[in-house]
């Protein structure tokens, strides 16, 4: 199957800093691919470059232009409008006409559960309501890849429950490719795991031998330190 994007010896440098350094890897249709690593590692950056939002330094990047891609942030930003016009404007940028689109928009509150907040202002939801917002935005625009930079980081024990288990579910048909710091959350989430460091892909591997203990431990040492909580 042919892939969405692929990266061919991607570097990205922002001054003197190097973010990203020889990144090479394909992501192909229906996967769940989780990027990890210490902060600083290149997971936004990777992320921000698989959605176009940066230019690589240097080395290729081929994607398939007619496959829709959007993108959530750690901390989305809200429109000062009600929840409801948050997610209809962006199918109306993309041509809906306003009514269908207020009409698309109310299902997709409906299915993150905030129909009853459709009439609130955006900005005053809590963070999980906001990052379910969020996701709301993205999933009705129906996007084949989904990008998603810490989606639940910044959020309670609870909300961080109820996030990762719209991911789980709004992500069936769609290609994900999330950041994060909580392994059980890869575990639960992701069919492959790509761990970074200094901006170099050091693992990349199905999720069941990503955490397969001897083969980490022999094959990628600093990923098994990592994982063990000896490497941050």
């Amino acid at each position: 199957m042919s892939a969405l994007v692929s990266l061919a010896q991607v570097h990205v440098r922002f001054g003197a800093v190097q973010a990203l350094s020889g990144v090479s890897l394909s992501i192909h249709p229906g996967e769940r691919v989780a990027l990890i690593g210490g902060n600083g590692s290149g997971k936004s950056t990777l992320l921000r470059l698989l959605h176009r939002l940066i230019q690589p330094s240097a080395g290729t990047i081929e994607a398939d232009t007619n496959a829709r891609q959007a993108m959530l942030f750690q901390r989305p930003y809200m429109l000062r409008t009600s929840s409801l016009n948050n997610v209809a404007l962006g199918l109306w940028l993309g041509g809906v006409r306003w009514r269908p689109a207020r009409a698309r928009a109310r299902q997709a509150l409906h299915r993150v559960g905030l129909a009853d907040m459709s009439e609130r202002g955006a900005k005053t939801l809590s963070g999980g309501q906001q990052q379910r917002l969020a996701l709301a935005r993205a999933w009705v625009l129906e996007p084949a890849l989904l990008l998603l930079d810490e989606p639940t980081a910044s959020l309670d024990p609870h909300a961080k429950r109820e996030v990762e288990t719209l991911m789980d579910e709004l992500a069936q048909g769609m290609t994900l490719v999330f950041s994060s710091h909580n392994l059980g959350q890869v575990k639960r989430l992701a069919s492959r795991v790509i761990y970074l460091e200094q901006g170099r892909v050091l693992a990349d591997l199905p999720t069941e031998q990503f955490f397969e203990g001897t083969l980490l431990q022999e094959r990628y040492p600093a990923a098994h330190l990592f994982v063990k909580g000896e490497l941050s």
